[in-house]
Protein backbone atom coordinates (compact mmCIF):
# COMPACT_ATOMS: atom_id res chain seq x y z
CA UNK A 1 0.00 0.00 0.00
CA UNK A 2 0.92 3.13 -0.75
CA UNK A 3 2.48 5.95 2.04
CA UNK A 4 -1.20 7.11 4.28
CA UNK A 5 -2.24 10.01 3.30
CA UNK A 6 -1.45 11.62 7.50
CA UNK A 7 1.94 10.24 6.92
CA UNK A 8 2.63 12.70 3.67
CA UNK A 9 -0.15 15.25 4.63
CA UNK A 10 1.21 17.57 7.23
CA UNK A 11 -0.97 18.16 9.78
CA UNK A 12 -3.91 15.67 8.77
CA UNK A 13 -4.41 13.94 11.93
CA UNK A 14 -7.32 13.05 12.55
CA UNK A 15 -8.28 14.14 15.35
CA UNK A 16 -11.62 16.41 14.82
CA UNK A 17 -13.07 13.73 13.01
CA UNK A 18 -11.94 10.73 15.17
CA UNK A 19 -15.03 10.19 16.63
CA UNK A 20 -18.71 9.95 15.10
CA UNK A 21 -20.28 13.43 14.31
CA UNK A 22 -23.56 12.22 16.97
CA UNK A 23 -23.05 11.80 20.71
CA UNK A 24 -27.09 10.45 21.68
CA UNK A 25 -27.81 11.30 25.32
CA UNK A 26 -30.36 9.26 27.71
CA UNK A 27 -30.94 8.79 31.20
CA UNK A 28 -34.01 6.68 31.75
CA UNK A 29 -33.82 2.79 32.12
CA UNK A 30 -36.71 2.40 28.95
CA UNK A 31 -34.78 5.08 26.98
CA UNK A 32 -31.51 3.96 27.54
CA UNK A 33 -32.18 0.29 26.13
CA UNK A 34 -34.19 1.97 22.93
CA UNK A 35 -31.09 3.83 22.39
CA UNK A 36 -29.10 0.93 22.50
CA UNK A 37 -30.73 -0.94 20.34
CA UNK A 38 -31.41 1.57 18.05
CA UNK A 39 -27.76 2.12 17.39
CA UNK A 40 -27.37 -1.50 16.68
CA UNK A 41 -29.84 -1.41 14.10
CA UNK A 42 -28.19 1.87 12.34
CA UNK A 43 -24.95 0.47 12.36
CA UNK A 44 -26.43 -2.63 10.37
CA UNK A 45 -27.73 -0.17 7.60
CA UNK A 46 -25.00 2.25 7.64
CA UNK A 47 -22.82 -0.32 7.81
CA UNK A 48 -20.38 1.83 10.66
CA UNK A 49 -21.83 2.51 14.18
CA UNK A 50 -22.53 6.54 13.76
CA UNK A 51 -23.49 7.63 16.55
CA UNK A 52 -22.29 7.01 20.29
CA UNK A 53 -24.75 6.27 23.28
CA UNK A 54 -23.76 8.02 26.47
CA UNK A 55 -25.94 6.52 29.37
CA UNK A 56 -26.33 9.34 31.94
CA UNK A 57 -25.89 9.12 35.55
CA UNK A 58 -25.56 13.32 35.94
CA UNK A 59 -29.70 14.11 35.09
CA UNK A 60 -30.70 10.58 34.70
CA UNK A 61 -29.92 9.61 38.56
CA UNK A 62 -32.53 10.37 40.91
CA UNK A 63 -31.54 11.94 43.76
CA UNK A 64 -30.68 9.12 46.25
CA UNK A 65 -30.92 6.92 44.21
CA UNK A 66 -27.10 7.97 42.69
CA UNK A 67 -25.47 4.26 43.08
CA UNK A 68 -28.11 2.15 41.77
CA UNK A 69 -28.23 4.06 38.66
CA UNK A 70 -24.99 3.86 38.59
CA UNK A 71 -24.70 0.14 38.85
CA UNK A 72 -27.61 0.05 35.92
CA UNK A 73 -26.07 1.78 33.60
CA UNK A 74 -22.27 -0.48 34.20
CA UNK A 75 -24.97 -3.60 33.67
CA UNK A 76 -26.01 -1.92 30.10
CA UNK A 77 -22.41 -1.31 29.38
CA UNK A 78 -21.36 -4.38 29.94
CA UNK A 79 -23.88 -6.25 27.99
CA UNK A 80 -23.60 -4.11 25.00
CA UNK A 81 -22.47 -6.00 21.77
CA UNK A 82 -18.71 -5.68 20.90
CA UNK A 83 -19.43 -3.58 18.11
CA UNK A 84 -21.44 -0.93 20.29
CA UNK A 85 -20.35 2.29 21.40
CA UNK A 86 -21.60 2.91 24.94
CA UNK A 87 -20.07 6.21 26.91
CA UNK A 88 -21.29 6.99 30.45
CA UNK A 89 -21.93 10.92 31.55
CA UNK A 90 -21.19 10.70 35.44
CA UNK A 91 -21.69 13.48 37.89
CA UNK A 92 -19.02 16.73 38.32
CA UNK A 93 -16.27 16.26 40.07
CA UNK A 94 -17.45 17.96 43.14
CA UNK A 95 -20.36 16.22 43.73
CA UNK A 96 -20.40 13.39 45.96
CA UNK A 97 -21.40 10.52 44.36
CA UNK A 98 -18.44 11.54 41.48
CA UNK A 99 -16.01 9.19 43.10
CA UNK A 100 -17.85 6.39 43.84
CA UNK A 101 -19.49 6.40 40.06
CA UNK A 102 -16.16 6.23 38.29
CA UNK A 103 -15.03 3.60 41.08
CA UNK A 104 -18.55 1.48 39.92
CA UNK A 105 -18.83 2.62 36.32
CA UNK A 106 -15.12 2.63 34.90
CA UNK A 107 -13.98 0.36 37.55
CA UNK A 108 -16.23 -2.31 35.98
CA UNK A 109 -17.23 -1.41 32.42
CA UNK A 110 -14.30 1.39 31.52
CA UNK A 111 -12.96 -1.69 29.15
CA UNK A 112 -16.23 -1.86 27.50
CA UNK A 113 -16.86 1.91 27.39
CA UNK A 114 -15.55 4.33 24.62
CA UNK A 115 -15.09 7.57 26.86
CA UNK A 116 -16.63 8.65 30.22
CA UNK A 117 -18.05 12.38 30.44
CA UNK A 118 -17.28 14.67 33.08
CA UNK A 119 -19.39 17.41 33.19
CA UNK A 120 -19.30 21.50 34.55
CA UNK A 121 -15.32 21.09 34.13
CA UNK A 122 -13.87 24.81 35.15
CA UNK A 123 -10.07 24.01 34.82
CA UNK A 124 -7.44 21.53 33.85
CA UNK A 125 -7.42 20.70 38.06
CA UNK A 126 -10.49 19.37 37.35
CA UNK A 127 -9.34 16.91 34.41
CA UNK A 128 -6.98 16.25 36.64
CA UNK A 129 -8.88 15.15 39.54
CA UNK A 130 -11.32 12.92 36.93
CA UNK A 131 -8.08 11.27 35.19
CA UNK A 132 -6.97 10.22 38.93
CA UNK A 133 -10.66 8.41 39.44
CA UNK A 134 -10.19 7.16 36.34
CA UNK A 135 -6.79 5.75 37.10
CA UNK A 136 -7.84 4.60 40.66
CA UNK A 137 -10.32 2.58 38.74
CA UNK A 138 -7.74 0.92 36.40
CA UNK A 139 -9.34 2.49 33.73
CA UNK A 140 -6.36 3.72 32.59
CA UNK A 141 -6.79 4.02 29.06
CA UNK A 142 -10.37 5.23 29.06
CA UNK A 143 -10.46 9.11 26.97
CA UNK A 144 -12.03 11.50 29.06
CA UNK A 145 -14.81 13.96 27.59
CA UNK A 146 -15.63 17.36 29.25
CA UNK A 147 -18.56 19.64 29.08
CA UNK A 148 -17.40 22.83 29.24
CA UNK A 149 -20.32 25.21 30.79
CA UNK A 150 -19.45 28.69 32.34
CA UNK A 151 -17.16 31.47 31.33
CA UNK A 152 -14.35 30.08 33.71
CA UNK A 153 -14.40 27.63 31.57
CA UNK A 154 -14.36 28.94 28.37
CA UNK A 155 -11.32 31.36 29.30
CA UNK A 156 -9.46 28.06 29.45
CA UNK A 157 -10.93 25.68 27.40
CA UNK A 158 -7.24 25.90 25.03
CA UNK A 159 -5.20 24.76 28.79
CA UNK A 160 -8.60 21.97 29.08
CA UNK A 161 -8.36 20.65 25.34
CA UNK A 162 -4.36 20.47 25.85
CA UNK A 163 -4.32 17.90 28.19
CA UNK A 164 -3.29 14.82 26.41
CA UNK A 165 -6.11 12.50 28.24
CA UNK A 166 -8.99 15.10 27.07
CA UNK A 167 -10.64 13.92 23.47
CA UNK A 168 -13.23 16.01 23.11
CA UNK A 169 -15.08 19.24 24.70
CA UNK A 170 -18.79 20.05 24.68
CA UNK A 171 -20.59 23.55 24.87
CA UNK A 172 -22.94 23.04 27.53
CA UNK A 173 -25.66 26.03 26.30
CA UNK A 174 -28.09 26.08 29.52
CA UNK A 175 -25.48 26.33 32.16
CA UNK A 176 -23.30 28.88 30.24
CA UNK A 177 -26.12 31.61 30.04
CA UNK A 178 -27.77 30.58 33.68
CA UNK A 179 -24.21 30.72 34.85
CA UNK A 180 -24.34 35.10 33.94
CA UNK A 181 -27.09 35.70 36.46
CA UNK A 182 -29.65 36.46 34.50
CA UNK A 183 -27.48 38.75 32.28
CA UNK A 184 -27.23 37.13 29.30
CA UNK A 185 -31.97 36.13 28.71
CA UNK A 186 -33.21 32.86 27.94
CA UNK A 187 -34.18 33.69 24.62
CA UNK A 188 -30.07 32.98 24.01
CA UNK A 189 -30.37 29.40 24.77
CA UNK A 190 -33.15 28.90 21.77
CA UNK A 191 -33.00 28.02 18.07
CA UNK A 192 -32.73 31.22 17.25
CA UNK A 193 -30.82 33.18 19.99
CA UNK A 194 -27.62 30.46 20.75
CA UNK A 195 -26.46 31.53 17.05
CA UNK A 196 -27.08 35.19 17.24
CA UNK A 197 -26.31 36.78 21.09
CA UNK A 198 -22.61 37.63 21.02
CA UNK A 199 -21.40 36.10 24.32
CA UNK A 200 -23.05 32.85 22.99
CA UNK A 201 -21.70 32.97 19.61
CA UNK A 202 -18.17 34.03 20.90
CA UNK A 203 -17.83 31.29 23.73
CA UNK A 204 -19.06 28.28 20.98
CA UNK A 205 -16.02 29.64 18.30
CA UNK A 206 -13.84 29.67 21.10
CA UNK A 207 -14.45 26.32 22.69
CA UNK A 208 -13.93 25.08 19.05
CA UNK A 209 -10.92 26.87 18.14
CA UNK A 210 -9.58 25.42 21.15
CA UNK A 211 -10.25 21.82 19.98
CA UNK A 212 -9.07 22.58 16.76
CA UNK A 213 -5.61 24.32 18.23
CA UNK A 214 -5.09 20.76 20.12
CA UNK A 215 -6.28 18.13 17.30
CA UNK A 216 -9.39 17.29 19.86
CA UNK A 217 -13.46 17.09 18.75
CA UNK A 218 -15.09 20.20 19.65
CA UNK A 219 -19.00 19.13 20.46
CA UNK A 220 -22.37 21.37 19.53
CA UNK A 221 -24.54 21.62 22.60
CA UNK A 222 -28.22 19.78 22.46
CA UNK A 223 -31.05 21.57 20.69
CA UNK A 224 -34.44 21.32 23.01
CA UNK A 225 -36.36 22.09 20.43
CA UNK A 226 -36.58 18.72 19.53
CA UNK A 227 -39.74 18.32 17.66
CA UNK A 228 -38.77 20.47 14.81
CA UNK A 229 -36.67 18.65 13.23
CA UNK A 230 -36.15 20.97 9.87
CA UNK A 231 -34.60 23.59 12.18
CA UNK A 232 -32.46 21.33 14.07
CA UNK A 233 -31.05 20.45 11.07
CA UNK A 234 -30.63 23.81 9.85
CA UNK A 235 -28.78 24.39 13.46
CA UNK A 236 -26.54 21.73 13.20
CA UNK A 237 -25.57 22.58 9.57
CA UNK A 238 -24.62 25.96 10.73
CA UNK A 239 -22.90 24.66 13.81
CA UNK A 240 -20.68 22.64 11.39
CA UNK A 241 -20.01 25.38 8.42
CA UNK A 242 -19.99 28.63 10.82
CA UNK A 243 -18.50 27.54 14.10
CA UNK A 244 -16.97 24.37 12.81
CA UNK A 245 -17.93 21.85 15.09
CA UNK A 246 -17.70 18.55 14.40
CA UNK A 247 -20.04 16.29 16.30
CA UNK A 248 -23.38 17.36 17.92
CA UNK A 249 -25.52 15.87 20.76
CA UNK A 250 -28.96 14.46 20.51
CA UNK A 251 -31.46 14.13 23.04
CA UNK A 252 -34.16 12.53 21.54
CA UNK A 253 -34.16 9.58 18.91
CA UNK A 254 -35.63 11.60 16.25
CA UNK A 255 -32.84 13.99 16.30
CA UNK A 256 -29.64 11.42 15.27
CA UNK A 257 -30.94 11.40 11.07
CA UNK A 258 -30.92 14.92 10.88
CA UNK A 259 -27.95 15.71 12.58
CA UNK A 260 -26.12 12.83 10.79
CA UNK A 261 -27.57 14.58 7.39
CA UNK A 262 -26.45 18.30 8.65
CA UNK A 263 -22.89 17.11 9.48
CA UNK A 264 -21.93 14.96 5.78
CA UNK A 265 -20.56 16.17 3.36
CA UNK A 266 -22.23 16.76 0.24
CA UNK A 267 -22.14 13.88 -2.48
CA UNK A 268 -20.41 16.52 -4.94
CA UNK A 269 -17.74 17.15 -2.83
CA UNK A 270 -17.36 14.10 -1.29
CA UNK A 271 -16.55 13.08 -5.54
CA UNK A 272 -14.48 15.91 -5.82
CA UNK A 273 -12.51 14.97 -3.11
CA UNK A 274 -12.29 10.95 -4.32
CA UNK A 275 -11.12 12.30 -7.92
CA UNK A 276 -8.37 14.52 -6.31
CA UNK A 277 -7.20 12.23 -3.89
CA UNK A 278 -6.88 9.40 -6.20
CA UNK A 279 -5.13 11.74 -8.44
CA UNK A 280 -2.37 12.62 -6.10
CA UNK A 281 -2.11 9.33 -4.54
CA UNK A 282 -1.27 7.96 -8.87
CA UNK A 283 1.47 11.27 -9.00
CA UNK A 284 3.27 10.36 -4.98
CA UNK A 285 1.39 13.68 -3.88
CA UNK A 286 3.21 15.94 -6.55
CA UNK A 287 0.67 18.58 -7.28
CA UNK A 288 -1.75 17.96 -9.94
CA UNK A 289 -4.76 20.24 -11.86
CA UNK A 290 -8.29 19.10 -11.27
CA UNK A 291 -10.67 21.09 -13.33
CA UNK A 292 -8.68 23.75 -13.99
CA UNK A 293 -7.32 24.45 -10.70
CA UNK A 294 -4.27 23.57 -9.25
CA UNK A 295 -3.83 21.20 -6.05
CA UNK A 296 -0.99 20.29 -3.36
CA UNK A 297 -0.61 19.21 -0.17
CA UNK A 298 -2.64 22.06 1.63
CA UNK A 299 -5.75 21.29 -0.35
CA UNK A 300 -4.85 17.45 -0.82
CA UNK A 301 -5.17 17.89 3.19
CA UNK A 302 -9.01 19.57 3.02
CA UNK A 303 -9.88 17.16 1.09
CA UNK A 304 -8.50 13.81 2.89
CA UNK A 305 -10.71 15.05 5.72
CA UNK A 306 -13.28 15.62 3.40
CA UNK A 307 -13.29 11.32 2.65
CA UNK A 308 -12.28 11.04 6.84
CA UNK A 309 -16.06 12.79 7.31
CA UNK A 310 -17.78 10.72 4.60
CA UNK A 311 -16.56 7.77 6.34
CA UNK A 312 -18.21 8.72 9.80
CA UNK A 313 -22.10 8.77 8.43
CA UNK A 314 -21.14 5.86 6.71
CA UNK A 315 -20.82 7.27 2.94
CA UNK A 316 -20.25 4.56 1.04
CA UNK A 317 -15.90 4.64 -0.42
CA UNK A 318 -14.41 3.09 -2.72
CA UNK A 319 -11.94 0.45 -1.72
CA UNK A 320 -8.89 2.48 -2.80
CA UNK A 321 -9.59 4.98 -0.20
CA UNK A 322 -11.32 2.39 2.63
CA UNK A 323 -8.05 0.73 3.19
CA UNK A 324 -6.75 3.80 5.30
CA UNK A 325 -9.95 4.38 7.35
CA UNK A 326 -10.64 2.64 10.29
CA UNK A 327 -13.21 -0.12 10.65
Amino acid sequence: MKTHPRDILLGAQAGAFALPVCDHYSGVEARMRKSLQLQAEMTAEFGTCVFDVTLDCEDGAPVGGEAEHAALVTELALAAPGSARVAVRVHPVDHPHFDADVATIAGRAGRRLCHLMVPKVESVADVARAVAAMDAAGATDLPLQVLIESPAAIHRAFEIAAHPRVQSLSFGLMDFVSAHGGAIPASAMTLAGQFSHPHVLRAKIEMAAACHAHGKVPSHNVVTEFRDLPALEAAARRAVTELGYTRMWSIHPDQIRPILAAFAPAEAEVATALAIIERAVAEDWAPVQHEGRLHDRASYRYYWQVIERAHRIGHPLPESVRAWLPA
